[in-house]
């Protein structure tokens, strides 16, 4: 039912955001070198490595350095960046993602592998569902980058307070999965987005 729910959905997304892709495509490759698209390795089920489809919003080879970003003080992330940033549109690839059969709409956000090598054998039980474009997480720390641009060390901040505290409300989540809550968590992601 869930896989049926995310394809449905997925489709009517892209479809309905098309014409407005193309045309931050049209932005992204004007203004800097480098494809649309960013694909970077990411944990999926059960641990198996996938690519994450996102709009590009960084320059060419940024993530060459730190995995984390830091808001407006970070120098890497391009003016048409900053504006789909604010808003996730360069997350919008990722239905395509789902349809693949890589994620689910709703799940756990999926990490790279430098971080997930740190989680504990409980920490890494959120594997054994597919990741997703959204979650508790993802609302609790819908401003994350604003909230480590502000800190002096960002990336000491990510592993001691944000990861554990995510990881903790996926642990929740998974603890009693419910498509009322898939549904919930989608509609409360899309006020978040538009600012309601």
């Amino acid at each position: 039912m869930k896989r049926t729910v995310d394809i449905c959905i997925s489709l009517l997304i892209l479809a309905f955001f098309l014409p407005f892709g193309l045309l931050l495509m049209l932005f992204i490759s004007l203004e800097s070198t480098g494809g649309v698209f960013y694909l970077q390795e990411r944990v999926g089920r059960n641990g198996k490595l996938f690519k994450l489809i996102k709009f590009r919003s960084m320059r060419p080879n940024a993530d060459k350095g730190s995995q984390i970003t830091i808001g407006n003080r970070d120098p890497r992330i391009t003016q048409t960046g900053y504006f789909i940033r604010r808003f996730k549109l360069d997350e919008f690839p990722q239905f395509i993602n789902v349809i693949k059969g890589d994620m689910s709409i709703v799940g756990p956000r999926p990490e790279v592998p430098f971080y997930v090598e740190m989680y504990t054998e409980a920490q890494r039980q959120i594997l054994v569902v597919k990741p997703g474009i959204t979650d508790y997480a993802s609302l609790a720390y819908f401003n994350e980058n604003e909230i480590l641009a502000k800190a002096a060390d960002p990336q000491k901040v990510y592993l001691e307070q944000i990861m554990p505290a995510k990881i903790e409300l996926n642990q929740r989540y998974l603890s009693d999965p419910s498509l009322f809550k898939d549904i919930n968590i989608i509609w409360l992601t899309a006020k978040k987005i538009i600012g309601l």
